[in-house]
Order: C-alpha cells, then sequence, then structure tokens
C-alpha cells in the first residue's frame, strides 16, 4: 500500500462513524434530534419524520439539506440542537491518534456536521491534536457532501491538491466525485465494492499504521 499513498500530502477524514466505531451507536443520539426537529417544524408524527429524513437523505445529501431546499430552514439552530448530544460513550484512542500523527503531511476533517461538532468529537475521540483543520457543513456553504460544490468549497478554501489528497469515508456515495478528481479514496466500514473506492478498511488504526 506504500506506493498507492507515497504521493499523499493531505489526508481528508469524514468525522461520524469514521473516526469512532458505529458500534458505540454515537448517531443514534444525532438522528432522535433530527427525528424530533423534524417533527416540530413540519408538524409530522414520528413515522413520517423518518420518512422524510430517509427521502432527504437520499435525495438532498441529508436531512438538513432537504429541509434548507423544501421547508426554508435555517442551518444554525438545527446543526446547534441535532449536535448538541452525550459524548461520555466515546472512549479516546492512543492507537488511532499515533496512526494519524505518523502520517506525512497536513490531516483535515470534513464533515457534514458543524465544525464545532467536529472540534467536541475529536477532542472527545483523544484527536483534538491530530488535524491542521477542521471543515463543516458551514465551510461548505450548507451545500453537502456528496455533491460537487461541497467539495469544490473545502479543497478550495483548504487549498489541498486533489491529486495529492487521499480520503477516508464511512458513505461510499461521498468518495464518487472526490475519485473522479483523483483522491485516493478509502472506505471505512465493511467490505463492500464500489468503483469509485481504491481501498476499504473496517480497522482504520491499523490500516493507517501500515502506510507509516
Amino acid at each position: 500500500m506504500h506506493a498507492d499513498f507515497a504521493h499523499v500530502e493531505t489526508w481528508v477524514f469524514d468525522l461520524d462513524n469514521t473516526l469512532y466505531p458505529p458500534a458505540i451507536r454515537l448517531f443514534d443520539q444525532i438522528e432522535a434530534r433530527m427525528a424530533a426537529f423534524v417533527m416540530r417544524t413540519l408538524g409530522v408524527d414520528a413515522a413520517r419524520a423518518g420518512e422524510l429524513r430517509r427521502q432527504y437523505w437520499r435525495e438532498h445529501g441529508t436531512t438538513l439539506a432537504g429541509l434548507m431546499n423544501l421547508h426554508g430552514v435555517e442551518p444554525g439552530p438545527y446543526l446547534a440542537e441535532v449536535h448538541d448530544i452525550d459524548l461520555t460513550g466515546i472512549e479516546p484512542s492512543p492507537a488511532l491518534a499515533a496512526a494519524i500523527a505518523g502520517l506525512p503531511g497536513r490531516k483535515v476533517v470534513f464533515t457534514n456536521g458543524s465544525r464545532e461538532h467536529a472540534r467536541r468529537v475529536t477532542l472527545a475521540c483523544g484527536l483534538a491534536e491530530c488535524f491542521d483543520a477542521l471543515y463543516g457543513f458551514e465551510d461548505a456553504g450548507y451545500v453537502p457532501k456528496p455533491r460537487a460544490e461541497a467539495f469544490a468549497a473545502v479543497f478550495g478554501r483548504d487549498g489541498l491538491a486533489p491529486r495529492r489528497a487521499a480520503m477516508f469515508e464511512d458513505d461510499p456515495r461521498n468518495l464518487e466525485v472526490p475519485h473522479g478528481l483523483g483522491v485516493r479514496t478509502v472506505l471505512v466500514g465493511p467490505a463492500a465494492t464500489h468503483p469509485h473506492v481504491h481501498h476499504q478498511t473496517d480497522d482504520l488504526a491499523g490500516f493507517l499504521a501500515r502506510l507509516a
């Protein structure tokens, strides 16, 4: 794998279910808060809120993007509410911190969540000192991954060269545009075959350690 990543000078990481294991079910809290927001804002019951959230995720990239595009919802209050979660279930990962620190070049986080959410989660994971920049939904102009405009905004803001970058994501949809730009793509999660995924791992710390 060294040859596949020898050219990389910027390492881009998704946040939720990528820098911490999905098994701790942290995102369940976020989903519950999303559902409550949709129910209250649109005046629908829990079943309908679940349907709309799934529909907006499929068609707009995120629940918030659908709420913004179709209902004029302001992103700030939504992001603050859905990310006001209990992080005590996260345990620091010294192995992952060491593996990220050992990578050459810059390391950044790019999440569809807020920048503040990224700050809180990386701190809880013991990764706060690992990253040179944290980019959230606001940095993408409130346009979500997997849309090309989101990557253009964040990659442009960061100044990274896509052909000298690698990206780690748990959602394969979010790797298609980077792949097309020349980014080395890594799916973090169960093995699956996608034409725009170069590598797959369910052990991010171990995968990165092999690149050191």
